[in-house]
C-alpha cells in the first residue's frame, strides 16, 4: 500500500514478456487516462470521476518517447547495409550545410554510439519557425570531447536528416515502409494518436511549454515543435506491436517471411556499446543486463529489453508523466527484468 498521498510510479501500465516465439507473461493495471489536470497548489492530480476514467488495456497505445531512437538507428543501419552510407563516414559528406557537425568531423557512428560530443538538446521549441528550427541544429557544434558518451536527442536529429538527404524521403515514411509495415506492425505511427494513454498536462515552469493535458498528441516538446515526426521522439505503438520488434531483433533481423535487416548488421546494433541501442545497463536491465542484453527507455514511461543470450524479451510501458513528470525512477523496471532472469532456464549448449 502506498502512504497517504504518495503518488504512485504511474497511472497504469503493460507489461509482456517472452521467450523466442512465445509471449510467456503479460499483465495490465491502472489506467490510460485517469486525471484531468496537474494542481501545481497541492502537487497533486485531479482525479476524474471513476466513471470517466479510462482503463489501460493490452492494446493501449503509448508515446514511446526516446524508443523512437530505436527505429531511427535501425533506419540508419539498413542504409548501412545497402552500402548507401558508411558508418564511419563523416556527417558533413552528406550534410554540408551542417557546418557544426562539418567542422568537427562528426561521425555517423559517433551520432549512433552518442559519442560525438553533442549537448542532449536544443530549445528548438522556443524557435520562432521551422527556419529557425533548422539553423540552430546545423550551427550545433560538440560541447563535449569526442568519443566521451553523452546521451543527445540531437545525435538522432541529425541522422533523421542525413537519411532524408541521402534517401530522398521522410523519415515517417522510411520507418513505415522499412520497419512496420513488413513486420505487420500496425499499430506502431507517428501521432497523432486519438485513444493513447495520457502523458502529461504540461505547463511551466515544470515543462518547457503550455500545451495542457496531453493524449494522443507528442509529449516531447521538439518532436512537437518539428510536426510530430523526429529522429529522437514522435512513434506510437502497444506492446504487441513492439514484442514483434523484439521478436525480429532476437531472430537476427527475420519474422515470418519478412526480413529488416541481416544477421551480421542486427549483431553490430547490439555489440557493446550499441548503436543507438544501450548495452547491460542494469539500472533498467535488473539482472538481464550482464551478458549482452541490450534495450532503451522513454521518459513518458517506456521500455523494453531484448536478451540474446537467454532469447528472452521484456515490455514495459507506462504513463509515469501523467499527470506530471517527476525525477526518473528506472527501479520497477529492473525489478521487473530481474523478475524475467530469475525466471529464465539457461539455453543448452
Amino acid at each position: 500500500m502506498l502512504p497517504e498521498g504518495a503518488r504512485p510510479w504511474c497511472a497504469g501500465a503493460v507489461l509482456l514478456a517472452g521467450r523466442g516465439p512465445v509471449i510467456a507473461a503479460e499483465a495490465v493495471c491502472g489506467w490510460a487516462v485517469r486525471y484531468s489536470a496537474y494542481d501545481e497548489r497541492v502537487d497533486r492530480g485531479v482525479e476524474l470521476p471513476p466513471a470517466a476514467r479510462v482503463p489501460m488495456t493490452l492494446d493501449t497505445a503509448f508515446d514511446l518517447a526516446s524508443l523512437t531512437k530505436l527505429f531511427t538507428s535501425i533506419a540508419v543501419v539498413q542504409q548501412i547495409e545497402r552500402g548507401t552510407l558508411g558508418i564511419d563516414a563523416k556527417v558533413g559528406a552528406y550534410l554540408p550545410e551542417f557546418t557544426g557537425a562539418a567542422a568537427h568531423g562528426l561521425t555517423v557512428r559517433g551520432l549512433l554510439t552518442h559519442t560525438s560530443g553533442l549537448r542532449p538538446e536544443l530549445p528548438l521549441y522556443a524557435a520562432r519557425d521551422q527556419a529557425a528550427r533548422t539553423a540552430a541544429l546545423r550551427a550545433e557544434e560538440p560541447a563535449f570531447p569526442p568519443g566521451e558518451y553523452r546521451y543527445s536527442d540531437l545525435n538522432m536529429l541529425l541522422l533523421q536528416h542525413l537519411l532524408e538527404r541521402i534517401t530522398g524521403r521522410p523519415l515517417d515514411v522510411l520507418v513505415r515502409d522499412g520497419i512496420t509495415r513488413p513486420l505487420g506492425m500496425t499499430a506502431t505511427s507517428y501521432g497523432p494518436r486519438p485513444g493513447a494513454a495520457a502523458t502529461e498536462d504540461q505547463g511551466r515552469p515544470w515543462a518547457k511549454a503550455d500545451r495542457g493535458m496531453l493524449r494522443g498528441e507528442v509529449h516531447d516538446e521538439n518532436a512537437w515543435a518539428l510536426g510530430g515526426v523526429a529522429g529522437h521522439a514522435g512513434l506510437f505503438s502497444t506492446a504487441h506491436d513492439l514484442a514483434v520488434l523484439c521478436r525480429t531483433l532476437l531472430g537476427g533481423g527475420s519474422y515470418g517471411t519478412a526480413r529488416i535487416l541481416g544477421p551480421d548488421f542486427v549483431d553490430l546494433m547490439l555489440a557493446a556499446p550499441g548503436l543507438g541501442f544501450a548495452v547491460d545497463q542494469p539500472a533498467f536491465m535488473g539482472e538481464l543486463a550482464g551478458s549482452g542484453a541490450a534495450g532503451h527507455t522513454g521518459f513518458t514511461g517506456t521500455s523494453l529489453v531484448i536478451d540474446p543470450a537467454t532469447d528472452t524479451f521484456l515490455v514495459l510501458l507506462a504513463n509515469t508523466v501523467h499527470p506530471r513528470r517527476r525525477p526518473a525512477d528506472s527501479a520497477p523496471r529492473a525489478a521487473a527484468a530481474t523478475r524475467l532472469a530469475r525466471a529464465v532456464i539457461p539455453l543448452g549448449p
